[in-house]
């Protein structure tokens, strides 16, 4: 069975006695056994299979744990994972010691009966919002029909194993658009909590600041449930937002900056549809924003700060040669940095989090989640400088949403040019998340 209509419909399956959760794993694993570049870094076969011998008691005895018992899982590989190695997709870490213990969000989802299958693939280090890798290879966009295209990083793995029916979770992170780029590279659905929002012990770092782990799926639905389920709340079914007397705030300041005509048409039809529906729809300048780029430009990024701490050893060892030269020229960017870029960036950080989240109050920003579709690899392969200057311009409209600490949806919106899929971000400000999920539901019906 393809796994693209979610975990409910895979729910109402197991309800109906027509699948079995050991049926589903079998399939996804010998899937994920094909073997394809870059995309299953480990598969957990045996651990898969005992969890779905267990799911199978549980719903033959009529006592399953939830709507996510049975249901696939896979993880990036920044996620402890008891008995595997943690890579991060590193040719230098492809001997790391297994891991001793699941990392949290592991323990979680396994406890409301998730089949983790395995390990998938990524940017080294995380270090990307294209998703290319050349130790390990670069997963397929299952949208392409024109030439491989970037999947989206740098939780790529993660969004092409859902796209392509494996799994209907791919649990990733997001430092800087690392969920919510692979979603709308793939016409899917990747959810960024706000900082805090989810424990994050058990995660390889790259910015111990800014990372968040967020779920990418089918639906708006399975997200809330993973939601739910790393919380250790309730999984109850997701009561769409009603789109009338919803308010919209769409930036007019660097969102829009090079954006292709089709993904601007897609767009532009949403907010008609959204204004239809009687929402309200406003376009007005965030100063935050603006003020972001500038202290950027200016001083460098938190990530590569920390990314550089953490990183130290190997960037400033003889074992840098083995690291992808574009992840490493980002990771020694850090070095340069001083005590004053950092400590400016961290106090203005706190005052723009606050100043953004008064200006929306209860509205949702609105906007591209990114300004173009999933790019070419083979040009990006050839040319390092068209690379870093297309990852900066992936990255534009998602990285300011870390440093403000916005949650966010990204909704498949339509498709734009080579028939590849668009993708729309609502954003709204930290601690919001129940209310965001609701809300994007609500869009997602449209």
């Amino acid at each position: 069975m393809n796994l693209s209509n979610g975990a409910r419909a895979l729910y109402t399956a197991y309800q109906s006695g027509v699948l079995r959760p050991s049926q589903v794993v079998a399939n996804a694993l010998a899937a994920a056994r094909l073997g394809e570049p870059g995309l299953f870094l480990c598969i957990t076969q045996e651990r898969a299979l005992q969890e779905a011998r267990a799911s199978d008691a549980r719903w033959d005895a009529g006592q399953p744990l939830g709507p996510l018992d049975g249901v696939p899982v896979v993880w990036k590989d920044l996620f402890d994972v008891q008995g595997t190695p943690t890579t991060a997709a590193s040719a230098t870490r492809r001997n790391a010691a297994p891991a001793l213990h699941d990392a949290a969000t592991v323990q979680r989802l396994a406890a409301c009966g998730c089949i983790s299958l395995g390990k998938v693939g990524l940017t080294e280090f995380a270090y990307s919002g294209l998703g290319l890798n050349p130790h390990f290879g670069t997963p397929i966009n299952r949208a392409s029909m024109d030439g491989h295209r970037a999947p989206g990083g740098s939780s790529s793995g993660s969004a092409v194993a859902v796209a392509a029916g494996i799994a209907c979770i791919g649990m990733g992170t997001d430092t800087g658009g690392s969920v919510r780029v692979p979603a709308a590279f793939n016409g899917l659905v990747g959810f960024k909590p706000s900082i805090g929002h989810f424990d994050k012990r058990g995660l390889f770092p790259l910015s111990e600041t800014l990372d968040v782990p967020g779920p990418i799926a089918n639906t708006v639905q399975d997200c809330a449930w993973v939601d739910a389920a790393l919380r250790g709340a309730a999984l109850q079914p997701l009561v769409a937002g009603a789109v009338a007397g919803m308010s919209f705030v769409v930036p007019t300041n660097l969102m829009f900056d090079g954006i292709e005509p089709e993904v601007h048409a897609a767009f532009d039809l949403l907010v008609q549809r959204l204004r239809a529906a009687g929402a309200q729809v406003r376009f007005e300048a965030f100063p935050a924003v603006d003020a972001f780029t500038a202290l950027t430009a200016r001083h460098g990024t938190i990530a590569a700060a920390e990314a550089y701490v953490w990183h130290q050893e190997l960037v400033d060892g003889p074992l840098a040669q083995a690291i992808d030269r574009r992840v490493l020229l980002r990771l020694a960017r850090g070095k340069t940095m001083t005590a004053l870029d950092v400590l400016t960036l961290q106090a203005a950080r706190v005052r723009l989090v606050r100043e953004c989240a008064a200006q929306l109050g209860d509205a949702w920003m609105l906007s591209p989640t990114v300004v173009h579709v999933a790019p070419l690899v083979a040009p990006l392969e050839a040319d390092d400088a068209l690379f870093h200057s297309t990852n900066l311009r992936t990255l534009q409209n998602t990285l300011p949403g870390n440093f403000l600490d916005l949650c966010g949806v990204s909704l498949p919106m339509g498709t734009g040019a080579a028939g590849m899929p668009v993708g729309a971000l609502i954003s709204g400000a930290a601690g919001r998340e129940e209310a965001l999920l609701a809300a994007a539901a609500g869009v997602e019906q449209l």
